[in-house]
C-alpha cells in the first residue's frame, strides 16, 4: 500500500512539473506599469494594447544585449510601421551616461527608459539578468519571455502573426460597422 502512494504521489508530481514546463505561454498578463523614456516621454504599457509589444531588459555591460541590439533595430525599423513597439529598459544598476552615451552610439530608434528603483523589473518577476524580454501581445498577454538572446526568426514570425491577426480583427469589425 505504501508503495502504491509513493508510486502515485511521483506520478502526480510529475504530472504538476510537465504541466508548468509545458504550460502554454501567455497565462499572465503583463504588468500595468509606467516607466519614463530618457526622452522624458511616460510610457504606459497598457497604451500600447491592441499591438504587439516587445520588452526588453537590458545593460550597457551586457554582452548579448549588444549583439542582440542591430538585431532589433532592424525588426523595429521593419515591422514599427505595421503596429510593433519596442521599449527597451535600463537596468537599476546602469549609470544614466552610459545608457545615454549607449543610446547615441547605436542609433536606437526605439524608447529607451531607465529603472532607476528596479520597479519595473520587479513587477516582470523581479528581473536580474540581461538580456530578459517578454513579448506581449495586443489583449495584453505575455506570451514569451526569454532569459538570454533570442531566435529572432521566430520572433519575426511571432509578431508578424501578431499583425496579422490584429488587421483580420479589424477588418472584421470594419464589415460589421462596429468602429475598430
Amino acid at each position: 500500500m505504501k508503495e502504491k502512494l509513493i508510486t502515485l504521489f511521483a506520478i502526480v508530481l510529475l504530472a504538476a512539473l510537465g504541466y508548468l514546463w509545458l504550460a502554454p505561454a501567455g497565462l499572465k498578463s503583463s504588468p500595468d506599469i509606467s516607466v519614463t523614456s530618457i526622452d522624458g516621454r511616460e510610457l504606459k504599457l497598457s497604451d500600447y494594447r491592441g499591438q504587439p509589444l516587445l520588452v526588453t531588459f537590458w545593460a550597457t555591460s551586457c554582452p548579448g544585449c549588444i549583439k542582440e541590439m542591430p538585431h532589433l533595430i532592424e525588426l523595429y525599423e521593419e515591422l514599427s510601421p505595421q503596429g510593433l513597439e519596442i521599449i527597451g529598459i535600463a537596468m537599476d544598476y546602469d549609470p544614466p551616461n552610459h545608457v545615454l552615451a549607449m543610446r547615441e552610439a547605436r542609433q536606437i530608434p526605439y524608447p529607451i527608459a531607465l529603472d532607476l528603483n528596479a520597479d519595473s523589473a520587479r513587477a516582470f518577476g523581479n528581473v536580474r539578468l540581461t538580456p530578459t524580454s517578454f513579448l506581449i501581445a495586443p489583449d495584453g498577454r505575455i506570451v514569451f519571455q526569454k532569459i538570454g538572446e533570442m531566435n529572432m526568426d521566430k520572433l519575426r514570425r511571432d509578431i508578424l502573426d501578431m499583425l496579422q491577426q490584429a488587421t483580420r480583427t479589424d477588418d472584421d469589425l470594419q464589415g460589421t460597422g462596429v468602429p475598430a
